[in-house]
């Protein structure tokens, strides 16, 4: 019986639909019998089906934050433009997950492991099957969609054209494991948990707020605490203000993350964890990044710190043509949430002038 959420409804995300692709054998041997996976359009899917662009989610993130933050008239992603396909990664809360599905062999603790590689077959088989789009004029994620959009530029290059990965790596870094490994602990940490067969998310409150702080000390920067930055972030909810950084902590990070699914953090952490493309070639992360033929803006977050812009560097000097372009927020990783309209210009040039090659 799939639990009931609000925070995963059309009502809080904005429109999306629903598109089954049957079957779906995932690469660690699981397999979901019904794939199904949340999509949110923008614009129109000209006749010749060459002004798409995907845009593959993050963690703990769906469709939302990019039509409420990144796209509009005028801005780089242009639904006037281009048909813009926001995909929910696989265990995301909208598309299958584990408290939503009705499939008992998979539903909650039972939900299979899911790579990056699994959402990036699923998206390809979508776009293909559902929309006739064959080739993509970008991809371009924040973070964990950052690891999906280098997925795409390796395992299907003729495919796609441009690449904007955003605040995130081809390769998962051993620190990024064991941050992840600590916010995924957090959670099952909470005797409320019950191995993953909790009766409601709010049972994992304890869990689910100790992740939450793990989040407002490394999403977040020193600079960001310190200068008081978040006195001028509006509040999530009308009402749920606040004056100190204590105040900001429990009514932003923590109130956030308490409206989620534990269960489809963890599987995204999961996930997180094992990105990495040189699976792709053996191992070898230069021989596939070496297959990479998109032109492609490399763009880590000045102050990210479990994304710094030393490893993304790294990465862009093995990718054939790429550039470097450093992105620059006070928030750090969480600087993706486009707190400040200087952010969002960056982002937008850089893609504009990408989108013109």
């Amino acid at each position: 019986m799939p639990l009931d959420n609000p925070f995963y409804t059309a009502e809080q995300q904005g429109d999306y639909e629903l598109v089954s692709l049957g079957r779906f054998e995932l690469e660690e041997g699981g397999v979901i019998n019904d794939l199904q996976l949340a999509v949110a359009t923008y614009g129109e899917l000209n006749e010749a089906k060459d002004n798409a662009i995907l845009v593959p989610t993050w963690f703990s993130g769906t469709h939302a934050t990019w039509w409420q933050v990144y796209l509009g008239e005028g801005r780089a992603l242009d639904p006037s433009q281009y048909f813009i396909a926001v995909v929910n990664q696989i265990g995301n809360g909208l598309s299958t997950s584990p408290h939503t599905t009705d499939d008992p062999s998979i539903a909650m603790s039972r939900f299979p492991h899911v790579r990056i590689g699994d959402d990036v077959r699923a998206q390809e088989q979508l776009l293909r099957e559902h929309f006739g789009i064959d080739r993509l004029a970008l991809v371009v994620g924040g973070s964990m969609g950052a690891q999906q959009t280098w997925e795409w530029a390796v395992r299907f290059p003729d495919k796609v054209l441009r690449a904007a990965p955003i605040a995130g790596t081809a390769q998962n870094t051993p620190h990024d494991f064991l941050y992840t490994q600590t916010l995924m602990d957090a959670i099952t940490s909470d005797l409320g948990w019950a191995g993953g067969e909790y009766a409601a998310h709010t049972d994992v409150a304890a869990g689910l707020a100790r992740h939450a702080d793990i989040w407002a000390v490394m999403g977040l920067t020193t600079d960001f605490w310190k200068t008081e930055f978040w006195r001028g972030i509006p509040p999530v909810v009308e009402g749920l203000g606040w004056e100190t950084f204590e105040e900001f902590q429990q009514n932003f990070t923590r109130l956030l993350f308490g409206l989620m699914d534990p269960n489809a953090l963890l599987t995204m952490g999961w996930k997180w964890q094992r990105g990495d493309v040189a699976r792709l070639a053996g191992g070898d992360l230069a021989a596939a990044l070496g297959r990479i033929t998109a032109k492609v803006f490399v763009m880590p977050i000045e102050q990210d710190m479990f994304f710094p812009p030393r490893d993304c560097e790294a990465e862009q000097r093995l990718t054939p043509g790429a550039e470097l372009r450093v992105l620059h927020s006070i928030a750090g990783h969480f600087g993706l949430f486009g707190f400040e309209p200087s952010y969002l210009d960056e982002v937008d040039s850089h893609l504009k002038e990408l989108l013109a090659t």
